[in-house]
């Protein structure tokens, strides 16, 4: 019987992605070894980045079925290790540079990645079940999509995408966890059970710089930052460490909810950011008897906090979705799955795909971006 070459087990190695990184295990120093005896048992070798690996299991099962499927391999054993810490260097390096400045990757003038700060002038009107949809259903359309939980005091969004593990730490890089295709990461992520956290703004500043600067997010399409209610301190750290973060404002339809939102919104005249546009959330309760519409919060809100800071910011602020209320909303909050994977075909799940479609339907590029270049002196 033919065993696999070096090279065949280099290539099959090559197809497991790890599950935090995003990058092939031969690409960022994970193999150790690999060999197959004569009677076809492989013997495989993997770092771990750290020895409490949450992925270990995945990286053993991803393993042995790409090895095992190996013509001439009757079976895979995978023997696993830790990286040193001079290893855990040369990772770190290797994706992020030399460079020992913890910098923003977003707020580099050369960034392609599109952030959206998701935003409401009060609590309740379901921010954080918008910004988890709508990271899924990017992420279901193939871009690569973080979500940053901003919501110190209030975090929710580990519990509503369903993300079990907590973060893995190498060297100075944090390496998120991720769920349904979105990185995800939170301050619930380290905190004991469900402790409160009592901070004062300097150190909720401080908290989002780290998540920005030191979370390893690869190569993001789009960043959804799920912000507090209101227009505090966070709100501003916001602007100023991703001065180019577009708000996406989240409303209700009646009167007390358009009031504040439009508060929320202003707040782009004073930062000078871009506001991607305004989302009308539990804006109708469709009658499960008759299919009319009923508006148990009354109606035009949206629309309303949509025209309002069109006349405040001299642009137009788009009102991009009408979001119906609907309990299985609720539902994929709870139980972490969010409504567009878990039933598409509703109306509120196409409301917020159509959404989706809204806010990605402009594709990367360097359009608007400065080049750094300077003309020749003649």
């Amino acid at each position: 019987m033919t065993t696999p070459s070096t090279e065949q087990l280099h290539a099959a190695l090559s197809t497991v992605i790890d599950p935090e990184i995003r990058r092939p295990i031969t690409e960022i120093g994970m193999v150790k070894s690999a060999t197959v005896d004569a009677d076809g048992l492989a013997h495989v070798g993997i770092y771990l980045t750290v020895s409490g690996c949450p992925m270990k299991e995945t990286l053993t099962r991803d393993v042995t079925a790409a090895v095992g499927a190996l013509a001439g391999v009757t079976r895979v054993e995978v023997e696993l290790d830790v990286m040193s810490a001079e290893q855990r260097q040369q990772l770190q390096t290797l994706l992020r540079g030399d460079n020992p400045t913890r910098e923003i990757p977003f707020a580099q003038p050369g960034s392609l990645t599109r952030v959206f700060a998701v935003a409401s002038g009060k609590g309740g009107v379901g921010k954080s079940s918008v910004t988890v949809n709508l990271a899924a259903a990017m992420a279901g359309k193939g871009l690569s999509v973080g979500v940053l939980d901003a919501d110190i005091y209030g975090f929710s969004i580990p519990r509503m995408l369903g993300v079990a593990n907590r973060p893995t730490q190498v060297e100075s890089m944090i390496m998120p966890p991720s769920a349904h295709g979105v990185k995800v990461i939170s301050i619930g992520m380290f905190t004991k059970d469900n402790t409160p956290v009592v901070w004062r703004g300097p150190m909720l500043h401080r908290a989002l710089q780290q998540f920005l600067a030191d979370v390893y997010w690869g190569d993001l399409d789009v960043l959804l930052m799920d912000l507090p209610p209101g227009t505090g301190d966070v709100a501003i750290s916001v602007a100023q460490l991703v001065p180019t973060a577009e708000i996406l404002v989240v409303t209700t339809p009646q009167l007390a909810a358009k009031e504040v939102a439009e508060r929320a919104g202003s707040i782009a005249l004073q930062t000078h950011q871009r506001i991607a546009g305004v989302v009308e959330n539990m804006s109708y309760l469709p009658c499960p008897h008759c299919g009319e519409s009923i508006d148990v919060f009354g109606s035009g809100g949206g629309q309303s906090v949509a025209d309002s800071l069109t006349r405040s910011l001299g642009a137009r602020v788009p009102l991009l979705g009408q979001i119906p209320i609907d309990v299985r909303l609720r539902e994929g909050g709870d139980n972490g799955t969010p409504l567009v994977l878990s039933d598409p075909d509703s109306v509120a799940a196409k409301e917020l795909l159509a959404i989706t479609d809204a806010l990605t339907g402009k594709p990367r590029g360097l359009a608007g971006l400065s080049l750094g270049l300077t003309p020749a002196n003649r």
